[in-house]
């Protein structure tokens, strides 16, 4: 396939899916997880993706991010074919271009904030130090402590900036306040709101919580495989704003 390292294009999306479909199974019992999603995604945008368990919005994260296939469709980034990309192809898409966050932090026990954070930077192309990734995330002063003297907020917070320290194009965030109380989330999604702002990076936050959809740029939302709904937020909300 053609090289995935092209240089954004201001008047082109990010991504552009075109009858996206995910079947898993055969016959009977087989789940049809997306129904022919058809969007455009513009380059650094937040946008925070909804939906009920079972909605299809994280087989359609982990699909643009690189991590499952797609059964029928296609998606483009910057204009480049992920469908019929090599595994070897996905691989360095993944790895140069995408950055992950999930709802469990995924730490290394043993190593402190700056080590966790520097696991990616020894791969990366052109990777910030970490010690800047962690300021970015408001965890300066924690830059020495083990995931065990962190809170669970603080934890997550590592885990964001092991995710950009490589300077992603892209972030990928599925949950990442699941496992937390309010209080605690919205410090995380003030992370990730200024790691958005300050990297230009486009940013998708998957959530079953409708509150966040204020902080966003964009709001998709899925219901049975399908794009309900996708709506410009003109007016976003600053995260510390946010309450559930």
């Amino acid at each position: 396939m053609a090289s995935l390292d092209a240089e954004p294009d201001g008047a082109a999306p990010t991504y552009q899916v075109r009858d996206l479909s995910r079947v898993y199974g055969d016959g009977p019992a087989a789940v049809h997880a997306l129904r022919g999603v058809d969007i455009d995604v513009p380059e650094g945008e937040l946008i925070v993706v909804l939906g009920a368990s079972g909605s299809g919005k994280s087989t359609f994260l982990n699909i643009i991010g690189g991590l499952d296939r797609a059964t029928a469709g296609t998606v483009r980034f910057r204009g480049q074919d992920l469908h019929d990309a090599s595994d070897a192809a996905l691989t360095r898409y993944r790895r140069d271009h995408v950055g992950f966050v999930f709802q469990f932090y995924n730490l290394m026990p043993s190593l402190t904030a700056r080590e966790n954070v520097a696991l990616v930077t020894e791969i990366a192309r052109n990777p910030m130090d970490p010690a800047e990734a962690l300021e970015l995330v408001g965890l300066g002063p924690r830059i020495d402590h083990f995931p065990a003297q962190l809170s669970g907020g603080e934890q997550q917070r590592v885990a964001i900036a092991r995710a950009i320290a490589k300077r992603p194009d892209v972030m990928m965030c599925d949950e990442p306040t699941g496992a937390l109380d309010s209080k605690t989330g919205v410090r995380v999604l003030e992370a990730l709101q200024n790691v958005n702002r300050e990297l230009g990076a486009t940013t998708f936050l998957i959530t079953h919580n409708v509150s966040v959809g204020w902080m966003a740029d964009r709001v998709i939302e899925f219901a049975d495989g399908a794009v309900r709904e996708n709506r410009v937020n003109a007016n976003p909300v600053p995260a510390s704003e946010l309450s559930w």
